[in-house]
């Protein structure tokens, strides 16, 4: 069975990495950056020029128990929280390129549906909120093409635009700015439909002024093997994607009482739908995600259903 050539798949920038599915700060069991974010093909990088418009639903469920994790503030021995995620974003693909790169760049913003409980400084507390998140800049993502490969480079930046109350344990916003530079590599047979790819970055967090705790720089890898068949107008792609988080540097500042290094991994099914329309491409993605082997960090599963469309 032949494929045709895979070029439109190329299409999805790194939107997918912006969606911000947090409760809490990264002191409070989680980070801007979440699980499951990228490492398939709708997150590559667009590889012609033109618009590439995205919505990202995330739907977070986890927990911690009896940890001391600080939140907001204060101290949780025990939390649960479910939290929904709607992310609008726009990339745009730039004619000329750099140093042999395709160059893109866009903004992606979140709104949150936040439903929290736990014990908080031995007191049960439930709070529910809703709101703008943190908006993420992409200044910089450029995708280079070598036959049936592709690497790419991006910066992504989380401003801290959601709201934050010191104190709360459910925060639409983090108070603090993250960076996260990723660089991946893509393999894709346009003969067979095999493909797979793997995305590495670092976060590096600014201190949150609301309860001086300055989050620790967290190492990230997610990773994706997947197989394309025809089906109707398109292709249907079935395969596996992976995750593995772990902070490389302790938390800091004076609102830290440890470092608090925190780790979780996790794999889960993927499908996706390719549909080309004439200039124009579609591509929807549904995955989900259950972390395990998590230390300090919120464990839960995550669900993620993405929708791409790209003109020029």
């Amino acid at each position: 069975m032949r494929i045709q050539k895979l070029s439109f798949l190329l299409l999805c920038g790194l939107g997918s990495m912006l969606s911000t599915t947090s409760v809490l700060a990264e002191e409070g069991g989680t980070g801007h950056v979440s699980p499951g974010a990228v490492g398939t093909l709708i997150d590559l990088a667009p590889t012609r020029s033109g618009w590439v418009l995205e919505s990202i639903f995330t739907h977070y469920d986890g927990s911690f128990d009896k940890d001391g994790l600080p939140v907001g503030g204060l101290k949780s021995f025990g939390l649960d929280a479910n939290v929904d995620v709607l992310t609008l974003g726009a990339l745009y693909t730039f004619d000329s390129k750099l140093w042999g790169a395709f160059y893109s760049a866009g903004v992606f913003a979140p709104y949150l549906w936040m439903d929290v409980k736990g014990n908080v400084n031995d007191f049960n507390v439930h709070q529910k909120k809703q709101g703008i998140g943190d908006i993420t800049l992409v200044p910089m993502m450029m995708a280079w093409k070598n036959d049936d490969w592709q690497y790419t480079a991006s910066l992504s930046i989380y401003a801290p635009t959601g709201d934050y109350k010191k104190g709360d344990i459910a925060n639409t916003g983090m108070n603090y700015w993250t960076a996260d530079p990723v660089v991946s590599a893509y393999y894709s047979n346009a003969e067979t439909g095999f493909n797979f790819s793997v995305f590495t970055g670092i976060t590096f967090n600014s201190e949150n002024n609301a309860t001086d705790y300055k989050s620790g720089s967290l190492f990230h890898i997610e990773s994706s093997i997947q197989q394309l068949f025809p089906l109707g107008k398109g292709y249907i792609g079935l395969g596996l994607d992976a995750f593995y988080f772990e902070q490389i540097e302790g938390d800091s500042g004076s609102g830290a009482i440890r470092d608090f290094k925190g780790r979780t991994m996790g794999i889960g099914p993927v499908v996706n739908y390719i549909l080309p329309v004439g200039t124009d491409n579609w591509v929807f993605e549904a995955k989900w995600l259950p972390e395990t082997n998590t230390k300090h960090r919120l464990e839960g599963d995550y669900l993620w259903v993405k929708l791409v469309y790209q003109f020029e």
